[in-house]
């Protein structure tokens, strides 16, 4: 149901081919979804898979925007990342193989203590009103916190 296509990839603006296909990073503090905290899903921009939903967007002040959890661990895959001279935990998406970001153990201990940072190139932003719409019904209750 979720994967990378040609058609797909033709979509893309050349920022989020830089960020997605060659691994690139994005300026901080100049992503589109860093300050955005409405309710919705964040997807795959490549092949639409939900990864990160708003209840767990939190803002960390890495000028990248800041997610404590994916929405489906399965959708996101962990590898290690030994370049630029650091040692770091590299997140792509599982089906589309998207360069997100990186994952770090310093995000807000009462959510679980990691803080994906995530490149809003790598994202596409589902409105909580469109996402039914959109095939994305199983992970409304995913996008606010509980009351």
């Amino acid at each position: 149901m979720y994967e990378k296509t040609p058609a797909a990839l033709a979509r893309l603006t050349p920022e989020q081919y830089r960020v997605t296909q060659e691994n690139g990073t994005e300026y901080p503090g100049t992503g589109e979804y860093v300050h955005t905290f409405e309710p919705g899903l964040y997807v795959d921009v490549v092949s639409g898979e939900p990864l990160f939903a708003s209840a767990d967007k939190f803002e960390s002040g890495c000028g990248w925007p800041s997610f404590s959890k994916p929405v489906t661990p399965a959708h996101v895959t962990e590898l290690r990342d030994v370049s630029h001279g650091m040692v770091r935990t590299e997140v792509r998406s599982t089906h589309g193989d998207s360069h997100l970001g990186h994952v770090f153990p310093d995000g807000p201990r009462d959510r679980g203590g990691l803080r994906y940072c995530i490149n809003s190139a790598s994202l596409r932003f589902v409105p909580k009103a469109k996402m039914a719409a959109e095939g994305y019904a199983d992970y409304l209750d995913q996008v606010e916190e509980p009351k």
